[in-house]
């Protein structure tokens, strides 16, 4: 059985997991890390569930957020701009 996240987070159809992870990185030497996986699932046109899963390392989300905060910039303010012309 693999493990469990250390914690899990839902908003609708989208789901969030922090993991604690090892890797020897010398013979008998383990460090430990953290990383993240964000999970979106639907159901189909034949009614079966699907879903699709990223895993992020730690240094990984600022970079998202910042594409993730300008995408959402764009498509709210940019199309309230163009619903009032």
């Amino acid at each position: 059985m693999g493990n469990m996240p250390i914690k899990t987070w839902k908003s609708g159809n989208i789901s969030g997991a922090l993991w604690f992870n090892e890797r020897e990185i010398k013979e008998g030497v383990k460090v430990g890390f953290k990383t993240v996986t964000l999970r979106r699932s639907w159901k189909d046109k034949q009614d079966v569930w699907r879903d699709e899963t990223i895993n992020i390392r730690r240094q990984d989300l600022p970079k998202i957020l910042t594409i993730v905060n300008q995408m959402m910039n764009e498509l709210y303010l940019v199309e309230k701009e163009e619903e009032n012309e």
